[in-house]
């Protein structure tokens, strides 16, 4: 049952397209609205809650001294998670991590890594031997679609909320901080899906479905492209990619306002 209406939503979602129109009634370049809640969580160091439309998700940050790894020694680094609670959508499910939630993990921590957003070398506390390692926890609540934007802000929303806590001796002084994180640019994702022969920004749940590729981009404040991952067999061709990618910088502007 479940199946047949999906099946019917594909339908309309198509039909709607091919007539220059979306179901939910935006324009093809167009973004939900998008609502941001900072400092949701007492007991991280960040954190942050992003509703796009429907899409309902939330982050927090915790910074832990931890052994800088062997190849860089100088160095912190931070780790992005994400999970997928059952909750959110009933396609998810309890145990080990899906692969649709290590590819979203692994987008976001590329489109914040790759920007230099966070100089690595500023999270050495002793070279060698230790250095603050930054956990990134996205939760999604709810699943309408483009899980990947609305993780991406989440986890920039947070970061730019962390605060450093104080350490002594080596341990983490509880409930006292040292300032906040330096966080140097504002990375953005911006996700398209290619449903047809027309490229829409910012799906929703049951444009996804009908969607034949994907891909997301990473933009920084200057335009600069971060990161990139294409999904699914379908393709894309020069000329859509690069028209989606001057969408993006147009959308990815409205997003850093809100950051």
């Amino acid at each position: 049952m479940i199946s047949e209406l999906w099946d019917l939503r594909v339908d309309k979602v198509v039909a709607d397209l091919k007539e220059g129109k979306r179901i939910d009634g935006r324009k093809v370049d167009e973004l939900r609205k998008i609502s941001i809640t900072r400092g949701i969580s007492e007991n991280a160091d960040g954190s942050a809650r992003v509703r796009l439309g429907e899409t309902d998700v939330i982050a927090g940050v915790k910074m832990v001294p931890g052994e800088p790894y062997p190849d860089s020694p100088g160095e912190g680094s931070i780790s992005v998670g994400a999970e997928l609670l059952p909750m959110a959508d009933p396609e998810f499910e309890v145990g080990p991590p899906r692969e649709e939630a290590i590819e979203l993990s692994r987008v976001v921590d590329r489109g914040i890594r790759e920007s230099k957003a966070i100089d690595f070398s500023d999270l050495s506390i002793v070279e060698g031997e230790s250095a603050w390692i930054g956990f990134v926890d996205l939760y999604v609540l709810n699943n309408d679609g483009n899980l990947f934007d609305a993780c991406g802000m989440a986890a920039m929303a947070a970061l730019l909320e962390t605060k450093m806590p104080k350490l002594d001796g080596g341990r983490i002084v509880k409930g006292e901080y040292a300032g906040k994180l330096k966080v140097k640019a504002k990375p953005v994702l911006n996700t398209f899906a290619k449903i047809g022969s027309v490229i829409v920004a910012d799906p929703i749940l049951s444009e996804e479905k009908a969607m034949s590729s994907r891909f997301s981009v990473a933009l920084m404040d200057d335009d600069t492209i971060s990161a990139f991952q294409k999904g699914l067999p379908g393709s894309f061709k020069v000329e859509e990619i690069n028209s989606a990618i001057d969408i993006a910088a147009r959308n990815s502007k409205q997003i850093r306002k809100l950051l």
